[in-house]
């Protein structure tokens, strides 16, 4: 474990960035309420920004994002907040083409990290999918059934496709 001033240097390409930043920034005025009322659960992939395939602005929706674009405990807890405190009533379950989390069993994602750093990670669940629309489903059905949401939630599911850029709205 490092001692030194961790921003100082691994971070100062951030803090750079940042400062260029803030010498142009101006505070938007904008609450924490989804004006938009969408809250978008997505994948952490660097490929897709959420804002701009969906011409959304910011302030105008709430985004989730963890491997995947699953729908976990977490993401629940999270939509629990914005559904009742920040103006959401809409939520789109967005995974995407060509996700690690697809390509490969949960015993070959292990294996991969063991390889990658020697570090034995089965103690936790990764959540591959074999069968993106079947996991989308699921997750869908996930949200709509969560008894802490409105019940007046509307909940869909699409896919993004990282090469054309296109959201395929599926039937779930």
């Amino acid at each position: 474990m490092k001692d030194m001033n961790v921003f100082s240097t691994d971070f100062a390409d951030v803090l750079e960035a940042n400062k260029e930043y803030a010498l142009h920034f101006r505070d938007s005025g904008l609450t924490g309420v989804a004006r938009r009322g969408l809250a978008v659960v997505t994948c952490m992939d660097s490929r897709i920004d959420p804002l701009a395939l969906l011409g959304m602005m910011p302030g105008d929706v709430k985004i989730l994002r963890n491997a995947g674009a699953r729908v976990t405990e977490d993401v629940l807890r999270t939509l629990v907040l914005a559904n009742h405190l920040l103006g959401v009533d809409r939520v789109l379950v967005m995974p995407h083409t060509e996700c690690r989390m697809a390509s490969a069993s949960e015993e070959q994602v292990h294996e991969a990290i063991f390889a990658a750093s020697g570090i034995d990670s089965r103690g936790i669940e990764i959540r591959t999918v074999e069968d993106q629309v079947g996991a989308l489903k699921i997750d869908v059905t996930r949200v709509r059934a969560y008894p802490l949401l409105s019940k007046t939630i509307v909940v869909g599911g699409a896919i993004f496709d990282v090469h054309s850029g296109l959201l395929m709205p599926q039937d779930v």
